[in-house]
Parts: C-alpha cells; sequence; structure tokens
C-alpha cells in the first residue's frame, strides 16, 4: 500500500466530530480505515462511497486529523479538493461532498458527473 502525504480530500469540522463518535463506538474494527472513493451508478452516474473498510491492494494511504484513510488511486482523480460535511440541520442530515470536479451533481447530493 502506498502512502501519500498530502490528503486529497478535506473535512469540515462537522465531519471529523461524525467519524469521531462513529469510532469511538462499542465494538469499532480499530484495524479499518476510512475509505473515500467513488463507484458506478447513482442519478448522474457516479457515487460516492464513504464508510469504514480494511485497506486492499491499490489503495493510497493518508490521515486526515489522526483519521487513517484509504482511496483507490484511480480514485483520485475525480475526488481531489472534494470537502466532506456533515450537516444535522432539519432539511438534511449526514454527510456531504463538495467536489469541484464535478460538472454536475444531483438533487440527492451523493452522486455526480464529471
Amino acid at each position: 500500500m502506498e502512502t501519500t502525504t498530502i490528503a486529497p480530500v478535506t473535512l469540515t469540522a462537522g465531519a471529523l466530530t461524525e467519524l469521531l463518535r462513529l469510532m469511538q463506538a462499542p465494538g469499532f474494527d480499530t484495524q479499518q480505515k476510512l475509505r473515500i472513493g467513488v463507484k458506478g451508478g447513482g442519478c448522474s452516474g457516479m457515487s460516492y462511497v464513504l464508510g469504514f473498510d480494511a485497506p486492499q491492494e491499490g489503495d493510497e494511504n493518508f490521515e486526515i486529523e489522526g483519521i487513517s484513510c484509504v482511496m483507490n488511486k484511480a480514485h483520485s482523480i475525480y475526488l481531489m479538493g472534494m470537502q466532506i460535511d456533515w450537516q444535522q440541520g432539519l432539511n438534511a442530515r449526514g454527510f456531504t461532498f463538495t467536489n469541484p470536479n464535478a460538472s454536475k451533481t444531483c438533487g440527492c447530493g451523493t452522486s455526480f458527473a464529471v
């Protein structure tokens, strides 16, 4: 697994707080890392991946504010410069993605096109 020094994405304070809360839950597997990536599908062609997973071959390893993260090397072209936030309002609750590489996003906020 390759290690990078510069994180391709940023996490807001709200996202960091929520991720740390999830990581402190009973039964959390400390061997897993935060996986940030994309997969085919969704309203606009690609969907965001955000979850805890074991590192795999072809992953880049980086750290954001003490949180160990992994991303498939091929995904960084789609996600470079993206900001991940946590919303906890009446209209929206959950992680949101602000991606400067997206040419269009759908109303659900979890899929995009490049």
